[in-house]
């Protein structure tokens, strides 16, 4: 007998589910100058393998959403996490920059169902505050994953090596099929026989973004996000390479951030149902800029060392734990049967912004610590003034 949609050990598997992004990123984040040196090539090269899963984990989503709305969240589900594991291992054995980009494609492809889904099973079981507040606690732990995965991946990069990072990835992902298939009972209790169908498809993605609300949550989202992905794709190139930090402690450095993603979120989990989602994440912002400001302002001022990096990204991540949660919440609340879809749109802009974040510090990379703090600040800024400009205006 499968538990409860609602049981604990449903809420862990979501959880993890959504955490799958993030871990695929994150773990091999130590092992990148290591890869520029095994393959020979520049940190643009490097930088790409980012951007490539975030791309395919973008336009992947289009599809996953609206495919979990035909046929059902559990099948979608088992056949991408069983393509996730797959890509995982040719990625372990890739010979050159050029075979590992192409796994991590087809990698991407298959993760991207872990959170698109995952928030979709949360807005299928629980109602509009409560599951911003699910959200929220999901952040929270949530977060263990890219505290911990560089850490991890530091390890691994030191032995066995790069490769395998990529082979525990395997791992994970066959582990994620067997619990989906045991655990997880099927929450679309009302499949859209239409919901792929091409005229259906472009009448849904056209409602989305004519709702002006639904347009600033997912701005607002996406701009966080991205503002959190300009560290994620900067931090091991201006951390190791111009602080000498060393796998290792790079991943306590980057430990010490995402405590700042958990607070944010624990704070979150505790406030939604009393505060609402608008004064959430209008106090998020708040606290986002200031702490991309402050990164700024220190770098432009020749303080550019590790403290000065560390301390105001973690009150950037404290942002984003108020701020992320109660966004997605916003946006995907109010389409109940096309909630597969909502969240699959929201994800696309998501992974697209933060994709280019990342190339345009890769392109900038040269410049130190000063390209990565801009791209922070700059996304929080673009968060604030979508949620201001569109979503704020009506009640949410």
């Amino acid at each position: 007998m499968k538990p409860r949609p609602d049981s604990f050990a449903v809420a862990a598997l979501l959880t993890a589910l959504v955490a799958l992004g993030p871990l695929s990123t994150d773990m091999y984040l130590p092992a990148l100058p290591g890869l520029m040196r095994a393959f020979g090539a520049d940190a643009a090269a490097a930088q790409f393998t980012l951007s490539i899963f975030l791309i395919g984990f973008a336009f992947g989503q289009l599809l996953i959403g609206p495919l979990s709305d035909r046929f059902g969240r559990r099948p979608v589900l088992l056949w991408s996490m069983a393509l996730y594991a797959a890509a995982s291992v040719v990625c372990a054995g890739a010979g050159d920059f050029s075979q590992l980009t192409v796994a991590r494609l087809f990698q991407a492809l298959g993760a991207c169902a872990g959170p698109v889904l995952g928030r979709v099973v949360v807005r299928d079981v629980y109602g509009r505050e409560r599951a911003a507040r699910m959200f929220a606690y999901m952040a929270m732990a949530m977060a263990a994953a890219p505290a911990v995965a560089p850490m991890i991946g530091g390890f691994l990069t030191q032995w066995p090596g790069w490769r395998g990072i990529f082979l525990a990835l395997g791992l994970v992902g066959t582990a994620l099929v067997l619990a989906v298939a045991l655990m997880l009972s099927e929450t679309n209790r009302h499949p859209n026989p239409d919901a792929v169908n091409p005229g259906r498809l472009q009448a849904n993605y056209r409602r989305l973004l004519g709702d002006r609300s639904y347009r600033g949550f997912v701005l607002c989202f996406a701009g966080v996000f991205s503002a959190l992905f300009a560290f994620i794709s900067g931090s091991s190139f201006v951390l190791i390479d111009r602080f000498a930090l060393s796998p290792v402690m790079y991943g306590l450095s980057f430990g010490i951030v995402v405590l700042g993603y958990m607070v944010g979120s624990f704070a979150s989990g505790r406030l939604t149902l009393r505060l609402g989602i608008p004064r959430m994440i209008t106090l998020g912002l708040w606290v986002g800029n200031g702490g991309g400001l402050l990164g700024v302002a220190l770098t432009l001022a020749g303080l550019d060392s590790v403290p000065a990096i560390v301390g105001p990204v973690a009150l950037v991540m404290i942002g984003a734990g108020l701020v992320l949660p109660n966004a997605m919440a916003g946006a995907i609340a109010p389409f109940g049967e096309m909630a597969g879809t909502a969240s699959a749109l929201l994800g696309f802009f998501q992974m697209l912004l933060a994709a280019l974040a990342g190339i345009a510090i890769a392109w900038f990379g040269a410049y130190g610590a000063l390209p990565m703090m801009l791209g922070i600040a700059l996304s929080n800024l673009l968060a604030a003034l979508a949620y201001v400009a569109l979503a704020a205006r009506r009640p949410a």
